[in-house]
């Protein structure tokens, strides 16, 4: 066995453990190097899936290691966890990438993969992980393994999204190998995903929780304080198509915030165009400088 000494990760081969046909199966070096690195006194698995954690632990030792999966009878959002644990991995579901009903080949609506909205996937994951870590005991450690997904156009960080329970203690980052994506070449700006988050979320105290979460939110730059000249006057010549006058660059910016600070906001405006990265195309019109 080896320790985890570096924050990247890289498994060419995911080794003999395991159900290797199981589609989305995590490499047991994964798991053999986490055990080998904190030596838990004892293991649970959750989302364990083709049995690649099952094995490893069986051939190092871990007498006594629980495996949780739907595929076992064990439902993340309805049972609880049958004991307490030093150390807890997991390896949920990447939203409906891979639709783990179909691979059960039985439905069950609280699987993770079925093909509800991201945000309640979020929520339902959200439910699981605090559950997991009231599991843990003090000073115990979740690792948890999960990707990112690109779908329909749209990437979803799942890692950024959910809600990070416990003390975040390290962040790795796993290169992967034979993706449906890598199967493939792309035209374009097109980049595959070839990576997943390893997160080690560490529990410091008895009642004590900690929590940090991410929230979405959509401002308007004429509305804000800090927001620079610059920055205002170019998104004005963008909306009016790549080349605006200085009456109608008056027009569009007489109401924003940081005209109200100033006492001749006009004279702002022609300051800022002076500067470099916008050009004058002809007196009193102006585009954007990106040569």
């Amino acid at each position: 066995m080896s320790e985890l000494n570096a924050s990247i990760l890289s498994y060419p081969h995911r080794g003999h453990w395991g159900d290797n046909t199981y589609r989305g199966n995590c490499s047991g070096h994964v798991i053999k190097d986490l055990l080998d690195t904190y030596h838990p006194d004892n293991f649970i698995e959750v989302f364990s899936g083709g049995g690649t954690g099952e094995d490893v632990a069986a051939e190092y030792g871990y007498k006594d290691s629980i495996h949780l999966d739907l595929n076992n009878g064990w439902d993340a959002l309805k049972d609880d966890l049958p004991r307490s644990s030093d150390f807890i991995f997991s390896h949920p579901p990447y939203w409906s990438i891979i639709d783990y009903n179909k691979v059960r080949g039985e439905y069950t609506d609280t699987d993770l993969s079925c093909n509800s909205s991201y945000e309640e996937f979020i929520f339902k994951l959200d439910q699981v992980n605090e559950k997991i870590y009231n599991a843990l005991t003090v000073g115990g450690r979740h690792a948890i393994l999960i990707g990112d997904v690109r779908k329909k156009g749209h990437y979803y960080s799942i890692v950024k999204d959910m809600t990070w329970i416990g003390v975040l203690e390290s962040h790795l980052i796993k290169q992967q190998f034979n993706t449906e994506s890598s199967k493939y070449q792309y035209n374009g700006k097109f980049i595959p995903i070839t990576h997943e988050h390893l997160l080690v979320f560490k529990k410091i105290g008895v009642w004590q929780v900690d929590v940090k979460w991410t929230r979405d939110v959509h401002y308007n730059l004429l509305e804000m304080n800090r927001v620079t000249w610059r920055a205002l006057v170019q998104s004005a010549i963008q909306e009016l198509g790549g080349q605006a006058t200085l009456a109608q660059l008056y027009d569009i910016l007489k109401g924003c915030k940081r005209a109200e600070s100033v006492s001749d906001w006009k004279a702002k405006i022609r300051q800022t165009l002076r500067a470099s990265g916008f050009k004058r195309v002809k007196k009193g019109t102006y585009t954007l400088d990106i040569s």
